[in-house]
């Protein structure tokens, strides 16, 4: 007898559908499983044997050949265990074949029935959707997570005899539903806040000006200055994921197995931190069957990357086509995979191997060739793609000791952050993916950054001093709108400009003498 199921197999961050045919014959008793597994779903023949047998089912001896379609798409992971078993049910008429086949099914199987969740339920959930079935029946730990898309019907089980059960008639599986807006709106706030950080004043600013516009912010300063604790404290003043950021986030999360447990939904705004001994496909995604890196996970997030020169060359080139182009591309014999990649980079440094290089207060110990080739670890073409360096001086004894009172909280910071996104969104023509100044094109900062004369020529003037590139023109252009948006100017004035300038000046003071 042949018997149909369906299940989904995932390709990046996308799911894409699989029958699994199952056809008990006449033969030897065998149970072969083809269309191009992996060893996780050649294992499932144990699984699934094992969790038929402690149903008390007993199964004809027949060949059974399992097959998944189509066959010359490679499938991965222990998800198909269900849809198998449910299968070979159906084939040996101990569920209704008709019945088994309205269904898409996910899941592992453990030896006793039992179903474990899976990687990538949510983009399981998109893939079935559009399915003519009737439902998804999913493990009860990954229902959540499937219920999260709209327009599909998800039915949790916590065990193959439920199921069975189910497509029996005998017992009812009820369908979920998650609230996106509610779980977004159910976040706690951030414990860290920049008001604990003190003096920076001028950090700070930076930091909101990069928060506002979407900007990358490189930080250079001695050790102990608060690079880092700024850095830490930045996402607290970022705008709230809106509701597509936050499903498109959490495929990305679900995919690569890091999903916090008992969470359905990333909520806030990544914040990944990897060591500088992070490998180049670490970084970017990769593998036989490539899955996102450190820059995928931080999606829609920040990627902050400390003691930016101690990381490999080769490491931190690989950087330059995401923050230019916001994706990833991954390329095998067989096929290319493209990763979300839309963060913002936050990077932390020190000015000099021994870190006193601007510290007033300690001399610095390393030789003219010892710094240059220090800073000549970043290159030319990645330093252009940061749109703001800043210098962290050490904090003065009259701001550690509270003279000076608290700084302002993230939370007054992030509203103004907040005001100026608005005004951005409501420039940008609605159904583009612009959402922040950084995002801009060549043509939209033409139409968005005019300039009167004046103000023109003081650029024109910024820019043949210090020598200033295309790209870096554009990124001036792009921070002063940023800083007009902060002012809730319409137009871009010479202060503006300044300041911007002032942002892309101080890699001059470093890199233009290494």
């Amino acid at each position: 007898m042949l018997a149909r199921t369906t299940s989904l197999g995932l390709c990046g961050i996308d799911a894409f559908p699989v029958e699994v045919e199952v056809d008990m014959g006449r033969g030897l008793p065998t149970f072969s499983l083809v269309g191009l597994p992996d060893s996780s779903v050649r294992e499932s023949r144990e699984r699934v044997l094992a969790a038929i047998g402690n149903l008390m089912e007993s199964l004809p001896g027949r060949k059974t050949t399992i097959n998944l379609a189509p066959a010359d798409r490679k499938k991965e992971g222990s998800g198909f265990d269900l849809a198998i078993a449910v299968g070979v049910l159906a084939a040996a008429g101990l569920v209704p074949a008709d019945a088994a086949g309205r269904y898409a099914y996910i899941g592992e199987l453990s030896l006793d029935g039992g179903l474990r969740p899976v990687r990538g339920a949510l983009s399981m959930a998109y893939g079935a959707r559009g399915l003519p079935l009737d439902g998804l029946i999913v493990p009860s730990k990954s229902a959540g997570e499937a219920a999260l898309v709209e327009g599909l019907t998800v039915f949790p089980a916590s065990s193959l005899s439920e199921v069975v059960g189910f497509l029996r008639g005998e017992a009812a599986l009820d369908s979920v539903v998650s609230d996106v807006s509610g779980l977004l709106s159910a976040g706690s706030p951030s414990e860290l806040d920049l008001c604990d950080v003190r003096g920076q004043e001028q950090a700070k600013r930076a930091l909101e000006v990069a928060a506002a516009g979407g900007h990358n912010i490189l930080m250079i300063g001695p050790p102990g200055a608060g690079k880092t604790m700024l850095a830490r404290r930045f996402p607290g003043i970022l705008p709230p994921l809106e509701a597509e950021e936050a499903l498109e986030t959490t495929r990305i999360h679900s995919v690569a197995g890091v999903l916090a447990e008992g969470s359905h939904l990333v909520s806030e705004r990544p914040f990944r931190s990897p060591h500088h001994t992070v490998s180049d496909a670490g970084l970017i995604g990769g593998g036989t069957f490539p899955r996102p890196g450190e820059v995928s996970l931080a999606h829609n997030g920040v990627l902050f990357l400390d003691e930016l020169p101690e990381f490999r060359r080769s490491v931190l080139e690989v950087l330059r086509q995401p923050m230019e182009d916001g994706v990833v591309t991954i390329s095998r014999a067989a096929s290319a995979l493209t990763f979300p990649a839309r963060f913002m980079l936050v990077a932390a440094m020190n000015p000099c191997p021994c870190g006193f290089l601007t510290d007033p207060r300690k001399a610095c110990t390393c030789t003219g060739p010892q710094i240059q080739g220090y800073l000549r670890r970043i290159s030319g073409p990645l330093l252009d793609r940061i749109d703001i360096h800043i210098e962290v001086a050490p904090v003065q004894f009259r701001d550690l000791s509270g003279q000076a009172g608290p700084g302002e909280s993230s939370m007054t910071i992030a509203s103004r952050v907040a005001a100026a996104r608005r005004r951005q969104l409501q420039r940008f023509e609605p159904g583009r993916k612009v959402f922040c100044n950084a995002l801009m094109s060549s043509a939209q900062v033409r139409r968005h950054c005019r300039l009167d004369s004046e103000t023109a020529r003081f650029l024109r003037d910024a820019v043949e001093r210090f020598g200033f590139s295309a790209r870096a023109y554009d990124r001036i252009l792009k921070l002063a709108r940023t800083i007009a948006d902060l002012d809730a100017s319409d137009s871009i004035g010479a202060a503006h400009i300044a300041e911007a300038v002032q942002y892309r000046a101080l890699d001059r003071d470093f890199w233009q003498t290494a």
